[in-house]
């Protein structure tokens, strides 16, 4: 991670109130110029930027006076009081903060914790709330002189800023997002940075002129454009980063310089665009990685896809986002009041944007989180094996619907996405979606037969004819139901082929998956065979099928003989079935029947087959009828 990446979100809190006050002057010297042409801005912004540069120059003779007067009253504020110096006790209340931090970090240093980033972010914030807590309370119980409260108040909020910025940059590098080098970098400019706020805060507080404290800010810039421009320029292989080369590191300098001059000079817009267009991706980056870092380090193996991880991912980045665009926004509207009457459209299309970012984000955010959320409901499928009937059916069920609701939510976001952002741009869609409702009518008539297979299918989730997974036949075609779409359906044949079926051809659907199915075939045994002897035996093996570990879980109700189907010319036809979980019957009829071959085998019962009888005198007649008999059958000669 490179230094830039920390360094640059610091520059903001840096100017932050400097900022806020050249805002100030700039919206009400832009209200006098509402009615001026637009012709004449640049040479508006040039004669402020004159007058600025003027004001500043004449103020540095002042700041040591300024100074001074600040200082002398601080210590006879700090004698009549009877108070020690204001310095004097910001330094016994951070001393004592200081110790309290150090005990409750040595607590929660010893106590038998996993080492995990969330244990961590544990072991750094106990602490840091311990020093809040313990400055907030030294802060409360001293009964403050005006001006001693105003130092001592901003220099302790500027102290508890620092400590959690380090406590960020800690984290950080706990979670190999931020190296050493660049650590010690941001400590040091962020120490600059706080400084340079609480000085410019107590400054404003104890009404030092508004130029003289201008002019100590920009001192206070200088030093931190100075650190940056040694960060940028020695940015290299122990960042993290691969080193760059001069010209990256040029025009890194060179942007961090014109953003130091725009505001110097007091565009104040244009200094936070740029400072946005900077941190908000490296930003993004940076909370990228520690979602990752934090999602890689759960114990219970979370996905990239979990809800709660998509949810941390994209609430984070939606949060920075949305913070940087409501502020851009709102820093360029008070900086541009006076060009409402001569660019309203300019103006229109500039807040639409910063609107639609936002609501474009949003649904991002919904629409991640929906399909997370289906995408695991549809990964997991755990032990089916285990399920009861009725929970393996929801399953299936939620199978089958989740990928056409999907589809439809996608699409109802990217129509809502559009509508919504043709209106905060200043388009009227109400005639939109008029002409939007004429024209579905158009090509609804149009595509009767496109229409016709949406509506049938429709239906057909509804009344849960099919699910994926399951095998049915539908006219001429049959096959495992594998997806939907909106109008057709995927169905792959035991062979191989995959049928798309439209909905609206499907007509009358057989399933051939649920809940249970029965299986029948027939045999034929000669007309002498002790029929309750094949019983038995068809009963045994009933039995064995059962007790079989490969087989047994498959069945609902044993092989069994149902009894004389039919009584043939050669034999008997007894009728066996059984009933099992559908689509397992072929299987076990297979094992079904090698087994009473076997069986009959061993109890010296023989399957029916036709014979033929010859008789008379002539052999050769007989002989002739014997070889035109047919195949697997035997002649029996008559006596005589």
């Amino acid at each position: 991670m490179s230094f830039v990446r920390f360094l640059l979100p610091l520059l903001v809190l840096c100017f932050c109130l400097s900022g806020a006050a050249t805002l100030r002057a700039q919206v009400t010297t832009e209200k006098a110029l509402e009615n001026a042409a637009p012709v004449l801005l640049i040479e508006e912004w040039e004669g402020r930027s004159r007058s600025r540069l003027n004001a500043l120059l004449s103020a540095v003779p002042r700041v040591g006076n300024e100074l001074s007067r600040v200082a002398s009253g601080l210590r006879q504020e700090a004698r009549s009081s009877g108070l020690a110096p204001a310095v004097l006790m910001l330094g016994i209340i951070a001393g004592i903060a200081f110790g309290a931090e150090w005990f409750v970090r040595r607590a929660v240093r010893d106590s038998p914790l996993p080492k995990r980033p969330l244990t961590r972010v544990h072991a750094e914030f106990l602490p840091l709330l311990a020093f809040t807590a313990t400055v907030a309370v030294l802060f409360l119980l001293f009964a403050w002189p005006p001006l001693s409260r105003v130092v001592v108040f901003h220099a302790l909020l500027a102290m508890i800023a620092y400590r959690f910025v380090i406590v960020l940059c800690r984290l950080a590098l706990f979670m190999s997002v931020l190296s050493a080098r660049a650590y010690s970098r941001v400590r040091m400019f962020a120490a600059v940075a706080f400084v340079a706020v609480a000085f410019s805060a107590v400054c404003e507080r104890l009404s030092v002129d508004p130029d003289v404290r201008s002019v100590l800010a920009i001192g206070f810039s200088v030093l931190l454009l100075l650190i940056s421009i040694d960060g940028i320029w020695r940015n290299g292989p122990d960042d993290g980063q691969p080193p760059q080369s001069r010209a990256a590191r040029a025009i890194g300098i060179t942007g961090a310089v014109l953003l130091w001059l725009l505001w110097c000079g007091g565009f104040v817009a244009l200094f936070w665009l740029g400072i946005m267009l900077i941190v908000v991706p490296r930003a993004l980056s940076a909370t990228d990685s520690v979602v990752h870092v934090w999602a890689a380090s759960r114990g219970d193996g979370e996905r990239a896809s979990d809800p709660k991880t998509v949810l941390l991912a994209r609430g984070t980045r939606a949060i920075v986002i949305i913070a940087a665009v409501d502020w851009v926004g709102f820093v360029w509207r008070h900086n541009f009041q006076f060009l409402a009457g001569h660019m309203t459209l300019a103006q229109t299309i500039i807040g639409g944007a910063f609107n639609s970012i936002v609501i474009l984000l949003l649904i991002d955010l919904s629409w991640q989180l929906a399909n997370a959320y289906i995408t695991r409901k549809l990964s997991d499928r755990g032990d089916e094996a285990a399920l009861t009937p009725n929970e393996a059916a929801r399953q299936s069920r939620l199978r089958t619907l989740l990928p056409v609701f999907r589809n439809g939510l996608a699409a109802g976001l990217l129509s809502v996405a559009v509508l919504t952002v043709l209106s905060q741009m200043g388009v009227e869609i109400g005639p939109l979606i008029a002409g939007a409702g004429v024209f579905g009518v158009a090509i609804g008539f149009g595509s009767q037969t496109l229409v016709k297979d949406i509506v049938s299918g429709i239906f057909y989730l509804l009344d849960d004819a099919f699910r994926v997974g399951e095998y049915i036949e539908a006219g001429s075609y049959t096959g495992v139901v594998e997806s939907f779409s909106l109008r057709s359906v995927r169905l792959r044949h035991h062979r191989g082929p995959i049928f798309t079926v439209p909905f609206g051809s499907l007509g009358a659907i057989k399933n051939a998956s649920r809940d249970w199915t029965v299986d029948k075939f027939r045999i034929r045994v000669p007309f002498k065979t002790d029929l309750d002897r094949v019983r038995q035996l068809i009963k045994d093996i009933g039995r064995q099928l059962q007790g079989d570990p490969e087989f047994g879980s498959f069945f609902i109700e044993p092989l069994k003989l149902k009894g004389v189907e039919q009584i043939g010319e050669y034999g008997i036809e007894l009728g066996v079935a059984f009933t099992c979980k559908p689509g397992e019957q072929t299987m076990i009829r297979r094992k079904a029947y090698a087994m009473l071959m076997q069986a009959f085998r061993d109890n010296g019962i023989d399957f029916a087959q036709p014979t033929v009888q010859v008789s008379g005198d002539d052999k050769d007649t007989a002989a002739a009828l014997a070889a035109r008999q047919l195949p697997g059958t035997t002649a029996t000669p008559s006596p005589g």
